[in-house]
């Protein structure tokens, strides 16, 4: 039997067009029976429009329509007509009219669904993802993936109107683990050898600044092996830029002028841009996070004044030992169970605090807690710290970074709790001046917070060796409501400044030429300047679609073990596939 082509989608049809004859191509939506008048939703991509089988149509027609069933896929030939008055529904686009049927043809049919298909899902993430072709269908799906469709192509076309080049890198790399580990590809025409799937295009992309193509981008998949969370998998897509002949501002320029035009023309926001610049100091002084959340007002504040006049031993020792101790006042709050302390503390632990400590501010002073160390200096606590009668504060102890970390998540969960973050609402900074060494205390070294590759800022060349541990990097974050989007850096071009960050990070100059000889290399060859960004795309299309994970912005995602449900990856390969690649699989005792 001849195919009924379409000649109209589901979401096309007006008023205008009534008294056209056409065929819809679609989905059974929903179907209902209205004493002899049956009616059909028909959907695809582009809408749903309502398709009418009147009493007196020809028993043919009506024997067709009551074979359907959900999500049975179907041609429909009729003729648009104006629905009656008190069936117009304004809230479909398609709400003027419907199609009087006059030929039904079923193109394929559907089992039963494992879950129905409606404007967004409830069934269970891994029922979803088992059966993601069906989550797809949905109208919530079907609006991300396309959003993410448009900001690709919004990326894509402001990229190119500003100069840069598209280039493609490669996907079979050598392994350079640095951070995450490596997926590894067996070479099966050199046995024992390896190809690696890249975690970033990062050595390739400097490259190319070498080969003279000075504005590079590339809508780069790539791969660590790494645990899943919300912000992470296996997989991931990222804007790859670099730039030769800048500074830092100038790629601030870029990726503000690139974040304003993806936003106007996909959702019609205007951002305000330059953004806010922060250090990570502050950052972590105010925030607690070095992606702090900017869309609320909570604090936190430095406690250390009031400690070394007060009673409590326990903060006394915190800055013998050379720690901190931070405060956070949480407005209106002192009506808090101990109940619901004690879960904010369990925040506070997840990130390294020994505990949470408290007291709350009312009409006669500071009550409850630690209250009774500090209430000699009870209105300076309250005037410093800017608490009023019937707020609550909160308190961590320990060395500087954790004390701000975890006081941070607690900021972070009282904004859920109290409800003080708006909707709709994009608050973007840069983060800079990160230190650009880390100190291993497990393995007594000192490691690179970014990677090896960045330039330290210029006021401490001369100095690298002599304290890594104060050197600031010229590398830069940049965070949307409370999303880490992008990380990048001013990378280094001077061979020998290169071989001395290799020295500092514990790197022989033959383990150096092993891991990225061909980059060092090219380094002898004359150089530019360059430096480079990398904005997540999975992370931008989450914040964009207001969802928090980016795999509900992802066609076919993995879950949180890094599984596809759908396919059944990673999946066993049989034993002739391995003797082809000179491997043998040795099973956990």
């Amino acid at each position: 039997m001849e195919k009924m082509k379409r000649t109209n989608t589901c979401g096309e049809l007006r008023l205008k067009d009534k008294g056209k004859t056409v065929t819809l191509n679609g989905w059974v939506h929903r179907h209902r029976d209205h004493g002899g008048i049956k009616f059909i939703d028909l959907r695809d991509r582009y809408g749903i429009t309502q398709v009418v089988i009147d009493a007196d149509a020809e028993e043919n027609l009506k024997n067709s329509a009551h074979e359907l069933k959900f999500e049975y896929c179907i041609a429909v030939a009729g003729t648009v007509r104006p629905r009656p008055q008190s069936m117009i529904n304004s809230r479909m686009p398609t709400g003027d009219i419907e199609v009087q049927a006059e030929k039904i043809q079923i193109l394929s049919k559907c089992d039963v669904l494992p879950f129905m298909i409606d404007e967004r899902s409830d069934a269970r993430e891994e029922l979803r993802f088992k059966y993601r072709y069906l989550d797809l269908r949905s109208f919530s799906m079907q609006r991300k993936i396309k959003l993410r469709h448009e900001i690709t192509f919004a990326v894509r076309e402001y990229l190119k109107d500003k100069g840069f080049l598209e280039i493609e890198t490669p996907t079979l790399i050598k392994s350079t683990p640095e951070g995450a580990r490596d997926f590894l590809v067996p070479a099966r025409l050199f046995p024992g050898k390896f190809y690696a799937l890249p975690q970033s295009p990062q050595l390739f992309k400097q490259i190319l600044m070498v080969s003279g193509f000075d504005k590079y981008f590339q809508i780069a998949h790539c791969f660590r092996d790494e645990d899943a969370r919300g912000d992470r998998q296996p997989e991931h897509t990222q804007i790859d830029i670099e730039m030769s002949f800048v500074s830092k501002d100038d790629i601030f320029k870029v990726i503000e002028g690139m974040l304003y035009y993806v936003f106007k023309k996909t959702l019609d926001i205007e951002l305000k841009i330059p953004f806010r610049r922060i250090s990570y100091t502050e950052a972590m002084n105010r925030y607690g996070s070095d992606k702090p959340d900017l869309r609320y007002e909570l604090y936190l504040k430095n406690f250390n004044n009031f400690v070394e006049k007060g009673e409590f031993k326990a903060f006394k020792a915190v800055l013998e030992q050379g720690g901190a101790v931070k405060a956070l006042v949480a407005p209106g709050c002192s009506s808090f169970s101990r109940k619901q302390i004690s879960e904010l503390e369990e925040t506070a632990k997840i990130y390294g605090a020994q505990g949470l400590a408290w007291m709350k501010v009312t009409e006669t002073g500071l009550e409850g807690g630690i209250s009774k160390f500090y209430n000699s200096s009870a209105e300076k606590i309250k005037e410093t710290l800017g608490a009023k009668t019937g707020d609550l504060i909160l308190f961590v102890g320990s060395d500087w970074k954790k004390a701000c970390t975890s006081l941070g998540a607690v900021r972070a969960k009282l904004a859920q709790i109290e409800k003080l973050i708006p909707k709709n609402t994009f608050e973007f900074c840069w983060v800079t001046d990160f230190p650009l060494f880390e100190w291993n205390e497990d393995e007594k070294k000192w490691e690179p917070a970014h990677h090896m590759f960045t330039m330290p800022q210029e006021q401490y060349i001369e100095s690298l060796e002599k304290n890594p541990g104060d050197v600031k990097g010229d590398l830069y974050d940049l965070v949307c409501n409370g999303v880490e989007l992008a990380s990048g850096s001013i990378r280094i071009h001077d061979p020998g400044l290169q071989e001395r960050i290799f020295k500092i990070v514990g790197f022989s100059e033959e383990e150096a030429k092993k891991r990225f000889g061909f980059l060092l290399e090219a380094f002898k060859y004359g150089p530019p300047p360059h430096g480079g960004i990398a904005p997540g795309l999975d992370r931008l299309v989450m914040l964009m679609a207001g969802e928090n994970t980016i795999r509900e912005v992802i066609a076919f995602p993995k879950n949180t073990q890094g599984v596809s449900l759908m396919d059944e990856t990673p999946s066993e390969v049989n034993e002739q596939q391995l003797r082809e690649l000179h491997l043998k699989v040795l099973k956990e005792e």
